[in-house]
């Protein structure tokens, strides 16, 4: 938590779990859009709950190869996933100043965003950061607990499970794969935060696991608001050999 402009705490209010693969966009996915369907309408649910929350800034967070907070406004392309598609979020009148380049874990988030009606997000103050994909467990908490606003906040967390679920997965099948996705699955749904931090970043990166850094950057941010927290899953499958979970984190 952090002290706003009149010194009491500003908490952590809420947060949502999406994962971020580029066939979530129809306009990549093509005629199979209809395939992830289900998936799409459990993000929009959970994004638009994030909205309904007490929370004034929205901060996204998603892995990449470094940990960086963006600049605002933030603006990318689904250009290298087949279709020129222009995704923004936030205006400026300077086109010079924000970052231009999302990587994916953010771009699929803003996208996310800017589906919901302008009636949830007119005046939301939009943040974005990255979390290395390697960084330390500690890292990721610390991190966590680090974020901080001058107003209730909340977090949306882009990250998708294992990429081992069958032999059309991106990573083949590995016997791990379905057991950590079911324990990530009952973590969210139970707001656990010592189970997401005691996801190992080492049988994590053999899973193929993009969102291990970003599931603990939410439990060192939940810890550090403190209080109680109360979790639904709304999403868990694995449509094209990779997990993918979607939920959403309110206090109790």
């Amino acid at each position: 938590m952090t002290r706003g402009r009149y010194g009491c705490l500003v908490p952590l209010v809420a947060a949502a779990v999406c994962p971020h693969p580029p066939l979530l966009v129809p306009e990549v996915a093509g005629a199979a859009a209809s395939e992830l369907d289900d998936l799409r309408a459990a993000c929009d649910v959970a994004v638009a709950r994030l909205l309904d929350s007490a929370a004034t800034s929205v901060l996204v967070i998603g892995a990449d190869d470094h940990s960086a907070d963006l600049d605002y406004p933030f603006r990318g392309s689904l250009a290298p996933w087949g279709v020129p598609l222009e995704v923004r979020l936030g205006e400026h009148p300077d086109p010079s100043v924000g970052t231009d380049h999302l990587p994916l874990s953010l771009l699929v988030g803003a996208w996310l965003l800017a589906r919901q009606p302008t009636a949830r997000t007119g005046g939301v103050h939009w943040r974005m950061t990255t979390v290395a994909a390697d960084e330390p467990v500690e890292t990721c908490a610390d991190l966590g607990a680090r974020l901080d606003s001058h107003q209730p906040w909340a977090l949306l967390v882009m990250g998708d499970g294992s990429a081992c679920r069958g032999e059309k997965a991106p990573g083949y099948a590995d016997p791990r794969a379905d057991a950590y996705d079911e324990g990530v699955a009952r973590a969210l749904a139970d707001a656990d935060l010592d189970a997401l931090l005691s996801l190992d970043p080492g049988l994590s990166a053999q899973l193929r696991v993009a969102g291990r850094a970003p599931w603990q950057v939410l439990a060192g941010a939940a810890r550090a608001a403190g209080g109680g927290w109360r979790g639904e899953l709304r999403y868990h499958a694995a449509p094209y050999g990779v997990g993918y979970l979607v939920a959403n984190w309110e206090r109790a």
